[in-house]
């Protein structure tokens, strides 16, 4: 009988506020594959019910191997308009810097943020979910980039 291997890391669960709002948090899923990253993330707020929130969308992306510097290549899987721009971003930059396939559920909502949800807090909530993700990456796998 084969020895049975495991194709995954145990789910990691974190949680963080976003830089300019404290009282919302982003909650962060993920689970990383030997092939492909699985990225779930949400905001929860002390007004959220026990942290339910909406479905989201989902996006896959995957390195463009055929140009390593060109940007990777993405396609919605499930749309929700609100929440397809942070999706496919973070999906885009994830699979850029781990050169694996990402899918990345997202149903952050930055409304509740200090400035409304403002250009400049959404980038800053993305990159801090990036910061997170590539250092729970870079512990479980010593080769990333």
């Amino acid at each position: 009988m084969a020895a049975t291997t495991t194709t995954a890391t145990q789910p990691i669960q974190l949680s963080f506020p976003l830089p300019h709002a404290a009282q919302t948090r982003i909650q962060i899923h993920l689970t990383q594959h030997k092939t492909a990253l699985l990225l779930f993330i949400t905001s929860t707020t002390p007004d959220t019910d026990s942290g339910a929130a909406p479905m989201g969308s989902f996006v896959y992306a995957i390195p463009n191997r055929a140009t390593p510097t060109a940007q990777p290549l993405s396609t919605a899987l499930y749309t929700q308009t609100p929440t397809l721009d942070v999706a496919t971003r973070l999906a885009k930059i994830l699979a850029k810097r781990t050169a694996m396939p990402t899918y990345v559920g997202n149903s952050v909502s930055f409304a509740s943020a200090g400035a409304g949800g403002s250009v400049e807090e959404e980038m800053e909530g993305v990159r801090r979910v990036v910061e997170v993700v590539m250092g729970v990456v870079g512990k479980n796998n010593g080769n990333m980039p």
